[in-house]
């Protein structure tokens, strides 16, 4: 399969590692990331050890390929979704964080269009080397449910290349679960400095547990089944499994660069019909770190 990641940072790049092995990977990313794997190829450490040698641009424009990986921040959907119209792809998969970004791509293409979700952990450690943090799935199927042939094609090529995928009719659930975890988590994390295991057990974790409530609420009115306490299972699941890892919103302020807030805990608010209190709190938070760091 030909695949483009856009959006070669630390999740993309593992990616495109991961299904270099199998598939023909061209990763689209930033200097001097792009050089370097180009250069001497791309290595992949920590829970998963590899060399790749998937071809590497800092232009994603009139590129085509079978399948489209998006792992661009949400608030560059827009831009990425316009950069891949000057393309051809069968399938476009949304590998995000936050809510919305489906629609954005929808809007501007003609391809099909899968949701997504994946549970690795990876962090850019240099240009050319990438850390697999923790070994998790990848979930896709289509953003408003139901089967999908194209879903299982590429559900299958990522099979092939070892990585553990399901293909699910359910992705609405699937992806409020993965809003709720990343409300509860991210924000959390990344005001404190904490890592992800933090919010599981102390005083961050009345915080976090009752932005996962709100949300699955806001889920609930919005018509997606998401119960309360499947979704504090996922929350504490989500956290252990990765206690000591940096989300990415924490790592984002570790850099200095704008968060995802406005997509995760900033959708939360959008889409309430009552009190989200802790969401919004956390929310305005980020905000005015961001605006006092002159990223927003």
């Amino acid at each position: 399969m030909e695949v483009v990641v856009l959006g070669a940072g630390s999740l993309g790049s593992l990616v495109g590692g991961l299904l270099a092995r199998e598939h023909r990977v061209t990763l689209v990313g930033r200097e001097p990331h792009v050089s370097a794997v180009e250069r001497e190829g791309l290595q992949v450490v920590g829970e998963v050890e590899r060399e790749e040698n998937p071809r590497a641009t800092s232009d994603g424009t009139g590129l085509s390929g079978d399948l489209a990986v998006v792992t661009v921040k949400a608030f560059d959907t827009r831009e990425a979704a316009r950069t891949l119209a000057t393309g051809e792809f069968e399938a476009v998969l949304s590998l995000q964080n936050g809510m919305g970004n489906e629609e954005l791509l929808a809007d501007a293409l003609d391809s099909t269009i899968l949701a997504g979700t994946a549970s690795y952990g990876a962090v850019l450690r240099e240009p050319g080397l990438v850390e697999c943090t923790g070994v998790g799935e990848v979930v896709i199927g289509p953003p408003d449910g139901g089967g999908s042939s194209v879903a299982e094609g590429v559900g299958e090529a990522f099979r092939e290349a070892g990585v553990d995928c399901t293909v699910s009719e359910r992705m609405p659930e699937r992806i409020w679960e993965k809003l709720a975890v990343n409300a509860a988590i991210n924000p959390v994390t990344a005001l404190s400095g904490a890592e992800n295991g933090a919010v599981v057990d102390g005083p961050l974790a009345p915080v976090s547990r009752a932005a996962a409530r709100e949300t699955a609420r806001v889920a609930r009115d919005s018509g997606v089944d998401l119960p309360e306490e499947r979704t504090l299972d996922a929350l504490s699941r989500v956290a252990r499994d990765t206690a000591r890892n940096t989300s990415s919103m924490a790592q984002d302020v570790e850099k200095g660069q704008r968060t995802e807030i406005d997509a995760i805990n900033g959708y939360v608010v959008d889409r309430a019909n009552g009190p989200v209190p802790v969401n919004e709190t956390l929310a305005a938070l980020v905000r005015g770190w961001e605006r006092q760091k002159g990223v927003r």
